[in-house]
């Protein structure tokens, strides 16, 4: 038996192309639909790493005709909840507790969120709640960072 989740497991039995991750994304949005918000495509998916862009379009236009500040918020979540379906073994389970967010520029093109932990916890010696800090970097289509968020999420075993 596994201890990964059928989310993981999903994502691994796909391909690793563009249609690979189109499929897991409608799929993502479909169990998650707020996600669709910001039409969210996973890039790239393993333990400790998540990536997913989403396009500039109107629907997440602020008053300047930039992406939203709060869109920006919903994509790191995105990117923080895919590291945690890959990372958090299916003895453990997670939830968002807090956000802290910094806006560093406006985000003038579509962009690209990236969830890293520098270490992987032992989740085997997790025996009661912890809290896992998630870094999330958010980039512009010209590579710059817009937005930095850490995304605490409380672990517990099942």
């Amino acid at each position: 038996m596994t201890n990964e989740t059928a989310t993981y497991r999903g994502w691994k039995k796909l391909p690793d192309n563009r249609l690979g991750h189109a499929l897991f994304s409608l799929g993502m949005v479909a169990r998650v639909p707020y996600f669709g918000t910001v039409v969210p495509s996973v890039t790239r998916l393993e333990p400790g790493l998540c990536e997913v862009t989403a396009p500039k379009w109107f629907g997440i236009h602020n008053h300047l005709g930039t992406f939203h500040a709060i869109a920006a918020c919903n994509l790191a979540e995105v990117a923080m909840g895919m590291l945690s379906e890959a990372t958090v073994p299916t003895t453990h389970r997670w939830i968002p507790k807090a956000m802290n967010v910094q806006y560093l520029t406006k985000a003038e093109s579509g962009l690209r969120a990236v969830a890293r932990l520098a270490e992987i916890p032992d989740f085997a010696a997790l025996t009661e709640g912890q809290d896992v800090v998630v870094p999330v970097s958010i980039y512009d289509k010209k590579g710059v960072e817009v937005v930095r968020a850490e995304i605490t999420t409380w672990v517990t075993p099942k």
